[in-house]
Order: C-alpha cells, then sequence, then structure tokens
C-alpha cells in the first residue's frame, strides 16, 4: 500500500513509500547527516530506493545531485518524492544499474560518492526474503562490493569520496575492495544500538588516490537506556533538543 510520511522534521519533506517495500530507516538518515558537501561539489547516490539521501542532501547544497536506483517499482516512488517536494530540478533519479554508469558518465566526474548498498551475500545457506523488491535490496543478487567501489574507480576524482553506510562483519571486505581499486580507507565511525553493546552498523569514508592513514571516530550510540533516540539522532531528524 502507497504511503506518503514526513521525511525529517526539515522543511516538511514528504517521503512517498509503499509498506510491501523496505521504507526509509535510520541507515539513509546517518548517511545523509555525516556527508557535508561543498559548493560545487558533484554528487551521485548509489542503490538509492526511493531518495531519502539525495533529498536530505538538498538541505546541505543547491548543486545537482544523481541518483540511481535499479528497481523500476521502487524508482517510480523515488519520482513521485522527488516531485512531491519540488526537488526535480535539483535530483535526476536514473532507473539503471550501478555497474552501467561507467558508459554514462566520463572518468572522474563525482566528488562524491554516497551508497546504502545491499548488506548481504548470497550462498546457498542464505535465507532470501519472498518479496522480489526487498530480496534485490536487501541481497548482493545484483550489486556487490567489488561492483560498487569499481564503478568509484572510475567516476570519483582524485581525493574524490566514497562514503558508504554497511555492518561490521563486511568492514573487512570493504577495505580490501576499496583498496584493490585504489581507494584509500580514510575514516571509520562504528554505530551502537545502546552503549554497551555489538556495533551493528559503520560509516566508512574512503578517498580515491589518498594517502593512506585511518582515523577512527568517536562511537555514534543510537538509542538510551530508555530505548529514546540519544541527542545526536535527535538531531539529525531535525528535532530541537534545547527545547
Amino acid at each position: 500500500m502507497k504511503v506518503v510520511n514526513d521525511l525529517l522534521n526539515i522543511n516538511n519533506m514528504k517521503i512517498v513509500q509503499d509498506t510491501d517495500y523496505f521504507n526509509f530507516s535510520l541507515d539513509s538518515v546517518i548517511l545523509s547527516d555525516y556527508v557535508t558537501p561543498r559548493k560545487g561539489d558533484k554528487i551521485i547516490d548509489f542503490c538509492s530506493g526511493n531518495c531519502p539521501v539525495p533529498m536530505i542532501l538538498t538541505t546541505k547544497t543547491k548543486d545537482k545531485i544523481y541518483a540511481v536506483e535499479l528497481q523500476k517499482e521502487v524508482y517510480e516512488l523515488g519520482k513521485e518524492s522527488i516531485k512531491l517536494n519540488k526537488l526535480d530540478k535539483q535530483i535526476e533519479l536514473l532507473n539503471m544499474d550501478v555497474k552501467d554508469l561507467c558508459d554514462k558518465f566520463e572518468t572522474d566526474t563525482f566528488d562524491i560518492i554516497t551508497c546504502n548498498p545491499p548488506y548481504f551475500k548470497i550462498n546457498e545457506q542464505t535465507k532470501q526474503n519472498d518479496n522480489e523488491i526487498k530480496r534485490i535490496a536487501r541481497h548482493e543478487i545484483y550489486l556487490n562490493l567489488d561492483d560498487i567501489f569499481k564503478v568509484c574507480k572510475k567516476l570519483l576524482k582524485n581525493n574524490g569520496k566514497v562514503v558508504m553506510i554497511h555492518r561490521p562483519e563486511r568492514l573487512e571486505e570493504i577495505m580490501k575492495s576499496m583498496t584493490d581499486n585504489n581507494i584509500t580507507p580514510k575514516i571509520i565511525r562504528f554505530i551502537y544500538p545502546k552503549e554497551g553493546q555489538n556495533s551493528n552498523m559503520i560509516i566508512i569514508e574512503g578517498r580515491k588516490n589518498a594517502r593512506k592513514g585511518i582515523k577512527v571516530l568517536p562511537p555514534l550510540i543510537v538509542h538510551n537506556k530508555d530505548n529514546e533516540y540519544r541527542d545526536e539522532i535527535k538531531k539529525m531528524f531535525g528535532v530541537d533538543c534545547n527545547e
């Protein structure tokens, strides 16, 4: 069932979603919050879904943002969201495979690539969702880490950055795939559901042809003991924590 929800408490933005598919989640909010574009930066978002990341980024830049979504049904939701928020002159959503972007764009085109990719590998033991839309969004059926970073290697300018949100159990693979494609892991932040629990998400930034050296940022803890969002998360949603 199609519904229209608030995206954030910022600019009264709305997002069109389908309750049979994935709705936008905290992953997208954290990823968008991390990125701070400079004026003139060329930006593209991979695996855009119904476009939460590009739409949030329009609150940080007036420059054009490209977005890429493979699944036609989800792409159409993104198009509706963009039109509803009158962002169609700033966001260009492409219904195509990320792997084909190298045929569309010149080498060294982008300053920033953002990506909230499928998290799970495919093998014989993998339990996959019966819903095809969800299955493709969650599992590396059409796009894996090596695919992503091969495209990043071509499309990023020198010292351009790719920012990805993913699972900590895939960190070793992410870093290897980055380095295999001339992208240097530069910044990592571990995200925790609560204090004292294991990390369940990471933000990682890599830069093309950059010097070696990794900075680990302070941990991001999502909930307090009462299961409420902590202030840093509330601010990402546009909540004034001083009220």
